[in-house]
């Protein structure tokens, strides 16, 4: 597990729920619609993390 690595997706999901709220106060969609990207992909590079710990405690 790299905690660097969960820092850094969590950073970014912070990031894009701030972007979306600015969206929503803004009545921007493409903010918002920014923000919700930055999201998955924090989703996404947690998920990644996950799946690296599982393989890493099988192969232990």
């Amino acid at each position: 597990m790299s905690t660097e690595n969960r820092v850094e997706a969590t950073a970014k999901n912070i990031e894009g729920k701030i972007q979306e709220a600015v969206g929503n106060v803004t009545g921007d969609p493409e903010e918002k619609a920014k923000g919700k990207a930055k999201q998955a992909e924090a989703k996404v590079r947690h998920t990644t993390e996950n799946i690296k710990d599982e393989v890493k405690k099988t192969l232990d």
